[in-house]
């Protein structure tokens, strides 16, 4: 019998014996039959002259400083969807996952990065096959995250004031395959890049799995092309890596910067892209800002003992010389691999994690 993962369009005509469930404000826990049955929330006032199951209960408050769990589900299962829209400064909003009862979190990130978008007070939709981003704040997810035994997903709002979430998280309960493996998120930043110094994207890890995706929010301090760099897989205890890309523009499917007839090209496909572009304009806009991903859903990176990967930074300077770059880097590596999980480096503090 189909286990119900995986889905696409050539398997949806396939029964299963897969359970639906769904998580939100108006079902805490998921349970079957549980849904649109509060009698408090954050629509009580609006719904007072229509009384119970009319929208009583759709989104959640976090306090300033709180930690909230928005998932604590029973296994065997796996996270099919996660939508998600959230006030308050999306960089003091840090989205994790545990698996299985771990200590460490596999996901630690801000909400805005995990899904492509980082810089927050621009828009840019984000149309691709596992992230999409919509109009205003639709923050969507369809990475498929199975579990054996357990999943805990928090949200933690570092600011200083409430925020309000609304949210949703589809999942399925079924039997996992022997050989799915866990999914991970890591989040870093760098600002600026200390000079001459490679930015790592991903390293410590260990375990057999896969790579299969990046996402970076990169800020040119500087006025010149900023692309130049190589992007590096390290698989498997490398001196040397495997994988070695040929430019930034190159490894996100573009290339010779991004430019059509002198001005930078925003894209979005199924699996790369750089949905926004952010140029100095007015007295307090001084840096340009660039948003890119590159998912390895067709191609992942597959490793059976570690895994590094590295991106230089790299311009042009005179007499035709390439030019190392003190830019603002912060990155979310994607990939699937083997518990437990390593903990990951800390997170920055909160004034570090901001956009300014």
């Amino acid at each position: 019998m189909f286990h119900g993962l995986g889905c696409h369009l050539g398997n949806l005509s396939r029964l299963s014996n897969a359970k639906s469930r769904s998580i939100s404000a108006e079902n805490f826990t998921g349970e079957k039959g549980k849904g649109g049955n509060a009698s408090e929330g954050t629509g009580k006032h609006a719904a007072r002259d229509l009384g119970h199951g009319w929208k009583i209960s759709p989104s959640i408050k976090i306090a300033a400083g709180r930690t909230v769990e928005l998932a604590d589900i029973e296994g065997p299962g796996a996270i099919q969807h996660i939508w998600l829209t959230p006030t308050g400064n999306w960089r003091h909003t840090i989205l994790r996952f545990y698996w299985e009862h771990s200590e460490y979190p596999s996901v630690e990130c801000p909400i805005g990065d995990f899904f492509a978008c980082a810089y927050q007070k621009e828009f840019a939709p984000v149309v691709s096959l596992p992230v999409c981003v919509n109009p205003l704040s639709g923050l969507n997810s369809y990475w498929e995250m199975p579990f054996r035994r357990h999943c805990r997903v928090t949200v933690e709002n570092l600011a200083a004031e409430e925020m309000v979430l609304y949210y949703q998280i589809d999942y399925t309960l079924t039997e996992i395959p022997e050989d799915c493996a866990y999914f991970h998120a890591q989040f870093r930043r760098v600002n600026p890049l200390p000079e001459k110094e490679v930015y790592t994207i991903l390293d410590g890890i260990t375990g057999k799995g896969q790579y299969v995706g990046t996402y970076m929010a990169w800020g040119a301090n500087g006025k010149g092309w900023w692309g130049e760099g190589e992007i590096k897989f390290y698989l498997d205890g490398d001196e040397c890596p495997t994988i070695c890309g040929t430019g930034t523009e190159d490894y996100f499917c573009g290339s010779y910067c991004f430019e059509v007839n002198g001005r930078y090209r925003e894209f979005c496909t199924p699996y790369a892209g750089m949905p926004k572009v952010i140029l100095p304009k007015g007295l307090r806009k001084t840096q340009r800002r660039f948003s890119l991903y590159r998912w390895h859903i067709p191609d992942p990176i597959r490793f059976e003992e570690n895994l590094r990967v590295t991106m230089q930074a790299l311009g042009w300077q005179s007499g035709g010389r390439y030019l190392p770059l003190q830019d603002d880097i912060a990155s979310v590596a994607f990939w699937y691999q083997t518990l437990p999980v390593a903990k990951f480096p800390p997170l920055p503090s909160k004034r570090v994690l901001e956009i300014t």
